[in-house]
This record gives C-alpha cells, structure tokens and sequence, in this order.
C-alpha cells in the first residue's frame, strides 16, 4: 500500500485517554491534547483550573530539551521555522501514534513527498509513540474534567476553558467550548463567525486544527459525558 499511496507514512494522530479506578484518575498521552481539571476552591464558588497531562510539542521547552537529549549529535532535530518551533522543521508534536516518516527509515525515502524527506538517514526513531502516564487522586473538590484536542487549546486558556463549563448546563458544556473556540479563531482571521461556520470542513482546516471536545463531570451518580466535535458544530 506505501508505494501506491505513500503519504499514509505522514499520517498520524494524538490520542488522550482518561480512566478512573476507584478514587484515582489514570492519564495517558501521546501528543498535544490536554485534559484540565476543574476544581473548586472551597466554599468560595470559584473553580480552579489544573492541567493533569503533559503535551509532547516543541512549542514546550521541556519538550525540546528531551528531544535535544535523546539526539545530542543532530543540531537540526528541533528549528525554530517562521516563529514555530518544529521537529526537523516538518511537526510540531515529538510524540503520536503513526507518522511512520518520522520513525522509520523505510518510509523517508522515494515515493515520499520531497517535503516530507529528509536529508540524512534515520538511525533512530526521531518521534516516538511511548505516552506519558500519570495518576491523580480524585477529591470531592474535583468538579470536572475536559479532554480536548489541540484545536481547542490553540484558542482557550485552561482558566477559560473551565469557566465556560462552570457557567453552563452540563449537556451544553463541550458545545459550548467548541462555539468559544471558533468563535475565538473568526475573531483572530477578522471574519464573522458565521462565515466561519459557512464553510466547508476542508475550507475550515485553513482556519483552525481539529476541535474534539469531552467534558466528564465528576461525583455525579452517573459520571455524566458531554462530547463535542467542531464537525457537528
């Protein structure tokens, strides 16, 4: 199937997962999705915002000072391209499932696109699939939690993120997220937000990444799921 269709070596995705067991929250991610707690403060009526997971994109120093160390030899594995810093100069995250490109040496060769190639042989897997693993423990202060991908993050704080789920009904909480964050990315191209949501879903990719949205709500009787995705905005 490569030869035929060799992009497929450039496809891939983040993935974010979440499970509770007992009284402790497991978190494991490869990519730069984020899952932010909502807590409150108290008896204040205030609600905190923590950020549980930790995101594999250059744009963190941290990030791109692991990738430095695992690659001591190659000056070029994180560049600094038109105020963005990116592995090799190609992708912003280090870590996804897929990106064969990037990992393997059979896939960064002819028919690749001359884009995706590059200049000298991989020797070691530059991007890795391995997730960050953490646990926290869950207290009746904790309110909520949003699981989201990048697309979301690119135009909301965490502090906003979780304001907006505090202030709305529960069933609305991931919609509402989604119309904030595009109404966010119109504001940042001038354009109305209705013209944003006019267009199509390949237009809109010009305009802002994927926006996928679950808010799980925490010391419910049901663990309530409010799920979004800007496809079904």
């Amino acid at each position: 199937m490569w030869p035929a269709q060799p992009k497929f070596a450039t496809s891939g995705t983040c993935c974010l997962v979440g499970v509770k067991y007992q009284q402790t929250l497991f978190v494991a991610n490869v990519g730069d999705s984020r899952v932010v707690l909502g807590k409150k403060v108290g008896d204040t009526g205030v609600i905190a915002a923590i950020q549980l997971s930790i995101e594999h994109n250059v744009s963190v120093l941290e990030t791109r000072q692991d990738l430095q160390e695992l690659h001591p030899n190659d000056p070029h594995i994180v560049v600094l391209k038109h105020g963005v810093w990116r592995v090799k100069g190609i992708i912003k995250i280090s870590r996804s499932i897929g990106d064969a490109y990037m990992k393997y040496a059979q896939y960064n060769r002819e028919p690749l696109p001359e884009k995706f190639r590059l200049p000298e042989p991989i020797n070691m897997p530059i991007m890795s699939s391995t997730p960050s693993i953490l646990s926290h423990p869950l207290h009746p202060n904790d309110s909520f939690l949003i699981f989201a991908s990048d697309g979301l993050w690119e135009h909301l704080s965490n502090e906003k993120a979780v304001e907006i789920v505090h202030n709305n009904p529960q069933a609305a909480s991931a919609k509402m997220l989604v119309k904030a964050a595009l109404q966010e990315a119109a504001r940042k191209r001038e354009m109305p937000y209705s013209m944003l949501r006019s267009f199509g879903k390949d237009t809109r990719r010009h305009f802002h990444d994927d926006i996928s949205v679950i808010v799980w709500f925490l010391n419910t009787q049901d663990s309530r799921l409010s799920v979004r995705s800007h496809l079904e905005h």
